[in-house]
């Protein structure tokens, strides 16, 4: 972060079906979260690339948020596995160059789950604030 009054830069990795329009309700209903969050929308939370998360890190993101699906998704019934799988493989990763794991984080956010998503977001915003002073 450059600034101690800058907001954390967060990019969440959300699914079209099941998070999005849990995100789109935040938006809707006017719940405020930083306006440094970004969204990058895809079908299952299990198909995200651990290189995906490091070239956020390596582009100035502060810290990575995953939409999980959860047991809902449509795609796999081990997207829960597979999700936690490329959470541990990116933590070893962001070790290896040196990017402090508590950086990234995960929660299953549903279709409904405006104001969860909005908490999760103020939550990690000031997690990420205190791992800069």
């Amino acid at each position: 972060m450059g600034s101690k009054n800058a907001r954390p830069k967060i990019l969440v990795f959300s699914t079209d079906k099941i998070s999005d329009p849990g995100i789109d309700q935040a938006g809707l209903r006017k719940i405020h979260y930083s306006p440094a969050v970004y969204v990058i929308s895809l079908p299952c939370s299990s198909g995200i690339k651990p290189r995906w998360i490091l070239h956020a890190f390596k582009q100035g993101f502060d810290g990575v948020f995953i939409a999980a699906d959860g047991h809902e998704c449509s795609y796999s019934p081990a997207c829960p596995v597979l999700t936690n799988k490329i959470i541990e493989e990116s933590q070893a990763l962001m070790k290896e160059n040196n990017i402090n794991p508590k950086r990234i984080r995960m929660a299953a956010i549903c279709s409904v789950c405006a104001e969860p998503f909005a908490n999760h977001m103020n939550n990690f915003s000031k997690i990420l604030a205190e791992l800069e002073s």
